[in-house]
C-alpha cells in the first residue's frame, strides 16, 4: 500500500454551469445560496465545515441556517459528501458526477491539514471482516491522524 497524494479535484473539474445543470437535472431549485456553496466548495481543495464555507461567502448573502439546509440537500442528492475528521465538526467536499465519494484522508491533529489517501481495503478483506463476524452487506468509513510536516 503506497501512499500517494491523489489530486481529489474531480469535482473541480467541472464548471458551474455543469454543477448548476446537475441541480436542474434533479428538479432542485437553483437559489443563490446553492450556487455560492457549490461555487466555493468547487474552488476549495479539502473538505470544507460549515462555518468555513459561511465564512467564505459574500457577506449578508444568506444565513448559517441556509448554508446548514443547503448542505443537507446537496448531500443528500449525492453532490457533496459529509466528512468526519474526529473533532465533532462536520466538513463537505464536493462531489464529481459518478464519484462514490470513497476515500480517505491523513488528517494533521494540530492544523486539520487534509491529504488524501489513494489506497483502499480490498473488497476481499471487507467480505472476509464481515463474514467472521455474521455482517453483511458492510462498507467502511477510514481516517488517519497524526502530526503533519509542517506542524512537526
Amino acid at each position: 500500500m503506497k501512499s500517494r497524494k491523489r489530486h481529489h479535484h474531480h469535482a473541480s473539474r467541472a464548471d458551474l454551469p455543469a454543477l448548476t445543470d446537475r441541480l436542474r437535472r434533479k428538479s432542485r431549485k437553483i437559489t443563490g445560496a446553492r450556487q455560492a456553496i457549490l461555487e466555493i466548495l468547487r474552488r476549495h481543495p479539502h473538505p470544507m465545515s460549515n462555518k468555513e464555507i459561511f465564512a467564505a461567502l459574500p457577506k449578508g448573502d444568506c444565513d448559517l441556517a441556509t448554508v446548514y439546509r443547503s448542505l443537507h440537500l446537496l448531500e443528500n442528492m449525492g453532490m457533496v459528501k459529509r466528512f468526519d475528521l474526529g473533532d465533532g465538526v462536520a466538513r463537505f467536499e464536493l462531489l464529481g458526477e459518478g464519484d462514490d465519494g470513497h476515500h480517505h484522508h491523513l488528517v494533521c491533529t494540530r492544523c486539520a491539514a487534509v491529504v488524501e489517501i489513494e489506497e483502499c481495503f480490498t473488497r476481499e478483506f471487507e467480505e472476509q471482516i464481515a463474514a467472521r463476524n455474521g455482517f453483511k452487506a458492510i462498507t467502511h468509513k477510514l481516517e488517519f491522524f497524526g502530526i503533519c510536516p509542517r506542524c512537526q
